[in-house]
């Protein structure tokens, strides 16, 4: 047995939905006001968007199952460098920090000392340093977990 109901949404007043097979009839258009739906943009993160992913404040248990004493370290000042991954990439942030901007983007990820963070392999970004930062680093192979 088909159940409908009503909706509403602004500027189109009721619409009958059948409930049994989940279409909907025709709008009709009416000149009321109503209350109803309002459509809602929603932004992904860019660390969703890009498939880079941040563990923050990471305990010194976890960094002692990763081994990150042992990885290799990087330095750098104030600069910008334009970056791109040919492999994944596991960071450990140990001094300062690096705004990350996709290629194409206006918008930036920031990443601060304490943060660990996986790039993808494929990921495109100019990095921005502002003082002095040191991270320690691992390529990932296929397989790893973490």
């Amino acid at each position: 047995m088909a159940t409908t109901g009503m909706i509403t949404a602004q500027g189109y007043g009721l619409l009958p939905i059948n409930r049994s097979n989940r279409t909907c009839c025709k709008f009709r258009s009416t000149n009321r006001q109503s209350h109803g739906i309002k459509a809602m943009r929603v932004e992904k993160s860019l660390e969703e968007l890009y498939n880079v992913r941040v563990e923050r404040k990471v305990t010194p248990e976890r960094l002692a199952d990763l081994g990150v004493s042992r990885w290799s370290m990087w330095k750098t000042g104030k600069c910008k460098l334009p970056w791109d991954w040919q492999v994944d990439q596991l960071v450990y942030i140990e001094e300062g920090e690096v705004r990350v901007v996709p290629e194409g983007s206006e918008r930036y990820m920031r990443f601060v000392a304490g943060d660990l963070v996986r790039y993808p392999k494929w990921f495109e970004a100019d990095l921005f340093f502002n003082g002095p930062y040191q991270e320690r680093y691992r390529f990932r192979a296929y397989g790893d977990d973490c």
